[in-house]
Formats: C-alpha cells, sequence, structure tokens
C-alpha cells in the first residue's frame, strides 16, 4: 500500500493579510455559499500544514484589482523574511503605474518563484499584451507562473483552454503552473501540458468526489504526467477537509514513485536550493 512521504511540499497555498481573508471568506459565503473550513490567519495556516508534514510551503496572493499589488508584495516580502520555510508567488495587476519596476524588484527575493496570476478574479485574458513585458522577465529571471485559468470551480470568458493555447502560441516555453489540473477541462489541459516540458499543474480542488466533479482521466493518464504534477491543498480556502484529497489520491494505489515525486520530489525541483 502506498503512502506519504514524511516531507511534504505544498505547492498551492493561499495566504493574505488578515483583512483581505476577512474580505475573501466573506464574498465565498455570499458570491458562492462557500463556507471555508479552516478560518485561519497566516501564521495559524503555517503552523497547521507543518503540524501535518508539510515542510516546505509555497503560497501565493493576488491582486484583485489595480493598486493593490504594491501593498501585497510589502506585506509578501516580511513575510517571507518572518519564515525561511515559506516560498511565494507575488501579485502582479498589468494596470499598476509601476508594475514592472515593482516586479523586477520583488523577483530579486530568491524565495519569491515568480507571480500569481488569478484570472477568473482579475478579469483579463491570460494572452493579454499588458502582461507580456512580465511574462518576459519572469523568464528572464528563472522565474515561474502560477495560473488560474481553467474554467473551474466556476469559469468566465478570460478563462479557458483555448486562451492558454493562445498564450502558449507566442510563449511556448513559458515556466508556468497550471492550478486545480486545469479544472474543469481536464483532457484539455493534460494535452497541453504534455506538449509543453516547462508546465507542471496542481492537484488543487481535482481530488474531492464529494463535489461532483473531480479529475476523471484515470489512474494511467497521472501515472504518464507523474513528473510535472505538483501536489497542492488550496489551503486554507477549502470547503472539505484537504484529507478528503489525501485519502482520493492514496486510494488510487498507485506505484510509491507517484506519491513520491508529486507530493515531494517534483515540488523540491522547482525551489531553489
Amino acid at each position: 500500500m502506498a503512502k506519504l512521504p514524511p516531507s511534504i511540499v505544498d505547492f498551492h497555498v493561499h495566504l493574505f493579510p488578515d483583512r483581505m481573508f476577512d474580505a475573501i471568506w466573506k464574498f465565498f459565503s455570499n458570491g458562492y455559499k462557500w463556507d471555508v473550513l479552516h478560518r485561519l490567519y497566516y501564521r495559524e495556516c503555517v503552523e497547521y500544514l507543518r503540524t501535518r508534514g508539510v515542510d516546505h510551503i509555497v503560497y501565493s496572493n493576488y491582486a484583485h484589482k489595480k493598486g493593490v499589488a504594491a501593498e501585497l508584495n510589502a506585506w509578501n516580502l516580511r513575510v517571507l523574511d518572518e519564515d525561511p520555510g515559506l516560498y511565494c508567488f507575488a501579485a502582479y495587476h498589468p494596470d499598476d503605474g509601476d508594475a514592472l519596476a515593482m516586479a523586477r524588484d520583488v523577483l530579486q527575493h530568491p524565495r519569491v518563484l515568480g507571480f500569481k496570476l488569478q484570472l477568473l478574479v482579475q478579469r483579463f485574458y491570460p494572452h493579454d499584451e499588458r502582461l507580456f513585458p512580465m511574462y518576459e522577465l519572469v523568464m528572464e529571471r528563472n522565474k515561474r507562473l502560477l495560473l488560474h485559468v481553467g474554467n473551474g470551480p466556476v469559469g468566465n470568458e478570460f478563462v479557458g483552454a483555448e486562451h492558454f493555447r493562445r498564450l502558449l502560441e507566442r510563449y511556448p516555453a513559458l515556466p508556468a503552473n497550471v492550478a486545480h489540473m486545469g479544472a474543469l477541462e481536464y483532457r484539455e489541459f493534460m494535452d497541453i501540458l504534455l506538449g509543453h516540458p516547462a508546465l507542471y499543474m496542481d492537484t488543487s480542488f481535482s481530488f474531492l468526489p464529494r463535489l461532483g466533479r473531480w479529475f476523471d482521466l484515470g489512474p494511467q493518464a497521472l501515472m504518464t504526467a507523474r513528473d510535472r504534477i505538483l501536489y497542492g491543498s488550496d489551503f486554507p480556502n477549502v470547503i472539505l477537509p484537504r484529507e478528503d484529497e489525501l485519502e482520493t489520491l492514496l486510494a488510487l494505489d498507485l506505484p510509491q514513485e507517484f506519491y513520491d515525486r508529486v507530493f515531494f520530489e517534483n515540488g523540491m525541483a522547482l525551489l531553489p536550493r
């Protein structure tokens, strides 16, 4: 029987300043009728995960509107300096007047891995030309992106596999992590992943059968992509226990190599040493 490795890398955690967490949780409750299970602020989140075998935490936050990224990234740098075991996908918004200068400064921190784009919320396309200078800077600095670009758990006109393909036509070697296994277009995003060696996917949200829609390509697809799948919990913004995803993945009873790679080795390969 396969088991989780003793040390876990979680590549999809959300950390925000307290007041922003409060606003996000309120929006989830009112807008989506989702009640977040773990209303934990950032230090409590880190402690919760570390007591459960997560030794390396990669968190992100995003600028939901113009003028927010600079304040968020100042907070990110303070948090990173506070805890040497944290890594971050920082915030970016292309409409900020100093967006690219800020990006250059933030990327100097060795544990800022790159930038998070939450295209559903930010409401611009991944192939928006305003983003091109930032993409080129990320590639120049050997950093990465974390993109919420699939149409699940909810979608709008700014997300979807076709938009992502348009971006990759211009930047085929774009180093990016696709959140949620590309939910809910699992087949489309898996095909994209296999054709672009610099892409990874994370498991967040995608192995929760109680939601009714979850990764449906079967164990062989997971084994085929085992070198480029990262474990991600979506913590603390989860509406079901994070253990559900762990139990679902373990119940697939894949070779131990799969769990070692997804929960530890693949993540470690992307972290700065």
